[in-house]
């Protein structure tokens, strides 16, 4: 495939995927925060992730964990005390990323936890990055197996209240996200 944007002076060429991979490193991940130990110990608990972002390496090959932008379940009421406000904060404001973000909440029958898979390409990101991020978007969600629920965010104005995500979860039947009502 091949993109030319006008008042660019360059030529992108990407393949139909754009041959990014997903590292193994991800996918484990991946299936950590899927899969719920109910025998796990309380130190196993505390290591399992509530969000985590994924990046393209800088050589424009594989799917990465973006170092240190991870919040742990451990990390809740010490360090972390709203995960969703604390999430947004790690997301950077002029480039793009995969997210996964274990969201907990209530409906007006019951409480649920779902992964929520998270393309985050703001409005500033150079248009080189976003090319890339959304031609490598399928290969990630293909190794994500089970995801119920997908959000694509441009800007912080569609993440400043928990609305927006309580929609994508189950609509008006949401009426708390992380412990905080809607």
């Amino acid at each position: 495939m091949v993109f030319f944007m006008a008042g660019e002076t360059r030529l992108f060429r990407l393949q139909k995927a754009s041959g990014v991979k997903v590292t193994d490193e991800v996918i484990a991940v991946f299936n950590d925060m899927k899969v719920r130990k109910a025998q796990a110990n309380e130190d196993e608990k505390r290591k399992r992730k509530k969000a985590i972002l994924f990046c393209i390496s800088k050589d424009l090959k594989n799917i990465v964990l973006d170092d240190g932008k991870e919040i742990l379940l451990g990390d809740l009421g010490t360090t972390v005390q709203d995960p969703y406000q604390h999430f947004v904060k790690m997301l950077p404001p002029d480039d793009c990323r995969y997210a996964l973000y274990d969201a907990t909440y209530e409906t007006k029958e019951t409480k649920k936890e779902d992964l929520v898979f998270i393309f985050w390409a703001p409005d500033n990101a150079p248009l080189k990055s976003k090319m890339i991020y959304a031609s490598s978007k399928d290969a990630i969600k293909r190794k994500f197996e089970g995801i119920k629920h997908e959000w694509q965010v441009n800007g912080l104005e569609d993440l400043k209240d928990r609305h927006t995500l309580a929609e994508k979860l189950g609509g008006s039947s949401v009426v708390s996200l992380e412990g905080s009502p809607i």
